[in-house]
């Protein structure tokens, strides 16, 4: 009588390494607005500058706009994990209340569509406030003051985040660039004859088990298979290639 296996089939995992996540990534983005008060560009919201006093040049402001706004664009899709603003400090904190922090890849309305991570409900003078985005994704960061019209003024935006991993399709086989089950470790509950756990992990995608390239347990009751990375991932893909 021929015996029931469970088969286990070639895999392959991606993901990215988690890292520092407090580098200011607005630095190195582009950056525009709605509208340009005299010489309060809207870079200066990014030169790394927290001085709040407008005289000093380093604060973007636009005009008296209804519903005016500053995007960031970081040229890539980010899990964006914090959004820091530095009020205006010698004049007019008030106007920067009720101002809505946007996350995301759309630019309907101005990128004002994208979800929202936060309202600014009070900022005093001069100081500088951090907002949690908890992981969204986006690649522009919008600050929008909506139903009314004001200066909206910001002496600095620092964003913290992790850039997301890149995938490429080719040839119908989903690829990366770092495949990082190769190097890990792997076990599973029971042994199948001389079929061990190590061969779905041998990049070979044959899928005939006498070709020895599949990992098999016995006929256990839950049958298992574990992968151990040796380190902590963000898990973006798994495939099973069958």
């Amino acid at each position: 009588m021929s015996k029931k296996v469970r088969k286990s089939y070639s895999l392959e995992v991606t993901g990215q390494a988690l890292g520092n996540t407090d580098t200011n990534i607005a630095r190195g983005g582009n950056v525009i607005q709605s509208s340009l008060y005299e010489e309060e560009v809207p870079e200066r919201a990014i030169d790394g500058n927290r001085a709040s006093n407008l005289g000093q040049g380093s604060c973007s402001v636009t005009n008296n706009n209804f519903k005016p706004w500053w995007r960031l664009d970081l040229l890539k899709p980010y899990q964006i994990n914090t959004v820091t603003i530095t009020n205006r400090g010698d004049c007019c904190p008030e106007r920067i209340n009720v101002a809505e922090i946007r996350i995301g890849n759309s630019l309907n309305d101005n990128g004002n569509d994208n979800p929202r991570c936060a309202v600014i409900s009070f900022m005093a003078a001069g100081t500088s406030q951090t907002f949690v985005c908890n992981g969204m994704e986006g690649r522009y960061v919008n600050i929008v003051i909506p139903g009314r019209r004001e200066f909206l003024t910001l002496c600095e935006v620092e964003v913290t985040g992790q850039a997301l991993v890149t995938f490429k399709v080719q040839s119908n086989i989903l690829t990366a660039y770092s495949i990082i089950a190769r190097g890990g470790n792997v076990i599973q509950s029971s042994l199948y004859e001389k079929v061990v756990p190590e061969r779905a992990i041998d990049e070979n995608c044959a899928n005939n088990l006498g070709e020895g390239s599949c990992s098999v347990t016995n006929n256990d009751f839950k049958p298992w298979w574990r992968l151990d990375l040796l380190k902590t991932y963000q898990i973006n893909i798994i495939t099973k290639k069958s």
